[in-house]
């Protein structure tokens, strides 16, 4: 990445009021830190939004806020997290990404340096995920009145003939298929907040998933249910699936994959790796004579190969998650009442 900052820093080393006050120095920032990183031909017309022409009946549109603390993490940093929350979002709806939006709130005296690393990050996630950065906004707020930065996104995706990706779809005897190891985007952010060490460094599992569902959308149109499991964890996506759809969801400790290293740090920190927060993963619900395709599907790409069948929907204890412990129990798995640890994105 080029990490050299296009604004004279020596005049403005950090950003400043005037920075969000729509004249000249707006008009600098905007065209150096941000044009000419996200150049393309629908944010280049410089028009109050974006307008294109999209080949489809159907859309998919998301939109979301990133607040994360602190912004640059191990494994990513604020912006390449923004872009992909909101192309997995609208993956999760079975959509191709296709048009970003990004707002930026900035406090004064951010530092020129950070943002430039922040705008080359989300330039070499959006390039990866495909999508374009087509308009956006940018706000600065006075000292002590914001956190540093925080990004807004919204995105649009086109949802193609056939998908129909719904809670409510969901039937006893379907499987549940997890695309890899949990709890790395939550202790990656709390070990780089609270200065845990540990052995290996735990990384943010930060990552566009768009590309893995349409690789399970082309072995088999018949997923009935995608979520990634961000805030809350698998636990909370289930117990949504669950409720909405008024099943029962029984799956398998042993089944569940998680590192060395976040289990240990779970158990320390007495954290249970079923709440705590992922920005990678997806939870996939399939029927039972497509489950095993979906997983040789899932595991032959990048972000899949750690994937596991870890338990199925049931017509028993409705709107409930239980789970069959490593021990041979059996306990309710319950959606987190509160927040694990806050600003996780």
């Amino acid at each position: 990445m080029n990490l050299n900052c296009p604004i004279p820093i020596s005049d403005y080393p950090k950003v400043t009021l005037a920075h969000g006050g729509g004249g000249t120095l707006s008009n600098q920032l905007i065209q150096k830190m941000f044009f000419s990183q996200f150049d393309n031909e629908l944010l280049n017309t410089t028009h109050d939004g974006a307008i294109f022409n999209v080949p489809s009946n159907r859309l998919a549109f998301t939109t979301d806020s990133f607040v994360v603390k602190p912004i640059f993490f191990p494994g990513g940093n604020i912006g390449e997290l923004a872009i992909n929350g909101t192309v997995n979002d609208l993956a999760m709806c079975g959509a191709i990404p296709k048009f970003i939006s990004v707002g930026f709130i900035i406090e004064e005296g951010f530092d020129m340096e950070d943002l430039w690393k922040i705008v080359q990050s989300i330039k070499v996630a959006s390039e990866k995920a495909g999508v374009k950065v087509v308009t956006g906004d940018t706000k600065v707020v006075d000292k002590g009145k914001g956190d540093k930065i925080f990004i807004n996104t919204s995105g649009i995706g086109i949802v193609v003939d056939g998908v129909n990706i719904n809670p409510k779809n969901c039937k006893p005897g379907d499987k549940i298929i997890l695309s890899g190891r949990i709890a790395d985007h939550g202790i990656a952010i709390m070990s780089a907040r609270e200065g845990l060490q540990f052995e290996t460094t735990v990384e943010s599992d930060t990552a566009p998933l768009n590309e893995l569902v349409s690789s399970i959308l082309d072995v088999s149109k018949n997923i009935k249910v995608l979520r990634d499991p961000t805030r809350g964890g698998i636990s909370s996506a289930l117990n949504e699936i669950a409720a909405s759809a008024n099943v029962g969801i029984k799956i398998q400790e042993e089944k569940i994959p998680v590192s060395e290293q976040v289990d240990s740090a779970c158990e320390i920190l007495g954290l249970d790796p079923l709440y705590i927060a992922n920005e990678g993963k997806l939870i996939a619900i399939v029927p039972p004579n497509d489950a095993e395709k979906i997983l040789e599907a899932m595991r032959r790409n990048d972000y899949g190969k750690e994937a596991e069948i870890i338990g199925e929907v049931v017509s028993d204890h409705p709107k409930t998650v239980v789970m069959k412990t490593t021990i041979g129990t059996t306990r309710i798995v319950d959606m987190i009442s509160g927040e694990q640890l806050p600003r996780i994105c």
